[in-house]
């Protein structure tokens, strides 16, 4: 395989559980690099962009928290990824919280015209200002790409960066707010809830997946929140929900996308080390990372 650019973004920002900005620090502890080594020809580690710790402000217009630091923040990592795509490298984004893919995308889709995302979470984070229960970033990270929320966000990329929701599929939900439930009926967002990963079975849901995007994307983004896994094989997440996807289905959908050749970015985000057992939830990141990009038992 070609180059891997490595970038941490250690931002825990859009929530108010410290401890995920020490995320890229976890995945790279549990030896990214030296499982990615043998998979691509040139791996390049970005070090992580400068985030600090900032204390919480929360917009007396909107309620939402660290608003103008999680705009700025993001804008960086946006034009980090725009250069890393530029030079014909894949991105891969090590979190902090979710927000980031705020950036993430926004950088992407100066590249591409009909980018598609694979949003693999157990939250739908399509929540806007108006309908937010906690003025938290971290769940509204995928409405901000579709271009609904604070202008300071929606414009991260510039006002021409907007996802289509018909080239989104989220796989894994089991917690959906009232206002995110609302948008994915009005939008036509492709879901694939628990309920039908358990009766469909994970190979089908990744082969209609994979179906449904490649035709009509030029690009396909993975978004990996590691609280889609279930708490017992990803404990050290921000906001667990029980019933989540396992260990091995996630093995399955990360080869068969391997198989797929569509993925054309990526970032893992969520991991909370102060959380977490043994660092278990940063070395399931970096083995789901493996098959990913095609490692092989035989």
């Amino acid at each position: 395989m070609k180059k891997l650019s490595i970038l941490g973004m250690p931002m825990d920002l859009g929530q108010l559980r410290r401890g995920v900005d020490m995320g890229p620090s976890a995945i790279r502890y549990a030896g990214i690099n030296e499982r990615l080594n043998k998979l691509f020809n040139e791996i390049e580690d970005l070090g992580d962009i400068e985030v600090g710790r900032p204390a919480v402000k929360v917009d007396s217009d909107t309620g939402l928290r660290n608003l103008e630091l999680i705009a700025d923040k993001t804008k960086i990592l946006a034009e980090k990824v725009d250069q890393v795509v530029a030079k014909d490298s894949f991105p891969l984004i090590l979190g902090g919280d979710h927000s980031i893919a705020i950036g993430t995308i926004a950088g992407l889709l100066q590249h591409y015209q009909n980018l598609g995302v694979i949003w693999y979470d157990a939250h739908g984070d399509l929540n806007t200002p108006e309908t937010s229960p906690s003025g938290n970033i971290h769940g509204m990270s995928l409405a901000v790409s579709l271009g609904l929320g604070h202008p300071m966000l929606t414009e991260v990329g510039g006002e021409t960066a907007i996802l289509k929701s018909e080239n989104i599929v989220i796989i894994g939900a089991r917690s959906l707010d009232e206002g995110e439930r609302e948008l994915i009926k009005e939008k036509g967002i492709k879901v694939y809830t628990m309920h039908e990963i358990d009766r469909l079975g994970m190979t089908t849901v990744m082969e209609e997946t994979i179906n449904y995007l490649k035709g009509k994307t030029d690009g396909v983004h993975l978004s990996l929140d590691l609280d889609g896994l279930d708490p017992n094989d990803a404990p050290g997440v921000g906001t667990p929900v029980m019933g989540g996807i396992s260990y091995r289905e996630s093995h399955l959908a990360m080869e068969m996308l391997a198989e797929s050749n569509i993925i054309t970015s990526a970032e893992f985000v969520e991991v909370n080390p102060i959380l977490d057992e043994k660092n278990k939830t940063a070395t399931a990141a970096v083995a789901l990372m493996g098959s990913l990009f095609g490692e092989k038992l035989l």
